[in-house]
């Protein structure tokens, strides 16, 4: 029977980071967020997710990025960058993948449910990249194409290819295929 589960206790012990939000702000979360990202409620309610992002540039683009997609679907959903709050890891920048639902998709920023998955037991982030890089290692990743990945990030394609360059510097890669291998490994 539905009355018989405690939700607020579901929400406070799911294994997985969560956030109600409202225009960008956290409004509530979760133990598990707050273990993610080193901080306490009381530290985490009522900021921005700006606080979260490695760069208040990622914040602003990835705003603007999932804005469309919340439109039109209702959810998103990608494999991005964040950075721990407090605590001794302050600072640190990790892979995250985040879930999100829109509760109103004429405005989707307005109030919605997210879920964040610490991936860095996976996917550590090791080599120094730019916000603009990471956004597109992480398409990389997808298996989106430098067409699609200029769509996504409204920028060219020859732009994307540039930075692919950059990050075939930085890791070292030898072609496309090993650094994907590389990006994934960290």
């Amino acid at each position: 029977m539905a009355e018989d589960i405690d939700y607020r206790l579901a929400f406070d012990l799911a294994p997985i980071g969560m956030v109600l939000s409202r225009n960008r702000a956290i409004v509530d979360c979760n133990l598990q967020l707050c273990d993610m990202f080193g901080a306490n409620r009381t530290r985490l309610i009522g900021q921005s997710f700006q606080l979260l992002y490695p760069s208040a540039d990622e914040y602003e683009r990835t705003g603007q990025r999932i804005v469309p997609i919340l439109n039109a679907k209702g959810v998103y959903a990608d494999d991005r960058v964040m950075k721990r709050v407090d605590g001794r890891l302050k600072g640190e920048t990790f892979w995250c993948h985040v879930t999100g639902r829109a509760l109103n998709r004429a405005n989707p920023h307005e109030a919605g449910i997210w879920t964040f998955e610490d991936l860095s037991a996976r996917k550590p982030v090791k080599a120094e990249l730019t916000g603009r890089e990471r956004e597109v290692a992480a398409h990389l990743m997808d298996g989106l194409t430098s067409k699609e990945i200029g769509k996504a990030l409204g920028i060219s394609h020859r732009t994307v290819e540039i930075y692919r360059v950059k990050l075939m510097r930085k890791y070292q890669a030898s072609g496309a295929a090993d650094l994907i291998q590389r990006l994934v490994r960290g």
